[in-house]
């Protein structure tokens, strides 16, 4: 069994959305089930993106496909708590970037869940690497650990 992930502390993260639950993110136990914690990954970084005006999900000419996750859970999360989710960049390649997320709960200094996902950038229309434009690379050099 590999080693158990340590959980990274609040000030690791140089940005951050809140995310208010939803009822319907609860599942039958009574907490928020594991694959809407992915939809919070997206919902950061592409806010994120989206904010600093670097992605235009309509026209963009690169966009980013998603070719890894990962997600630790540490303590559950439920509605009606507000998530801080929590955003920086582990690795900014020419083509890729590693995102690495943090779930807290709201004023929590330890995530309940934390996790990573890489997006490859290609070209919208051949689908193959394309160069990180420098509006885009400079926008995710802000966050960079």
């Amino acid at each position: 069994m590999a080693d158990k992930p340590q959980a990274r502390k609040r000030n690791a993260y140089p940005h951050f959305l809140p995310i208010p639950t939803r009822w319907m993110d609860n599942d039958v136990y009574g907490h928020v089930n594991n694959v809407v914690y992915y939809s919070y990954f997206d919902t950061v970084v592409n806010g994120y993106l989206i904010d600093r005006g670097v992605l235009d999900a309509e026209r963009s000419q690169t966009i980013g496909l998603v070719v890894q996750t990962q997600c630790d859970y540490f303590a559950p999360l439920a509605f009606p708590q507000q998530v801080d989710a929590g955003l920086r960049v582990a690795k900014l390649g020419s083509s890729s970037v590693r995102y690495e997320i943090g779930l807290f709960a709201a004023g929590a200094e330890t995530p309940a869940a934390q996790g990573h996902f890489v997006h490859v950038y290609v070209d919208r229309d051949t689908r193959r690497p394309a160069a990180l434009p420098e509006p885009l690379r400079a926008a995710l050099a802000l966050l960079v650990d």
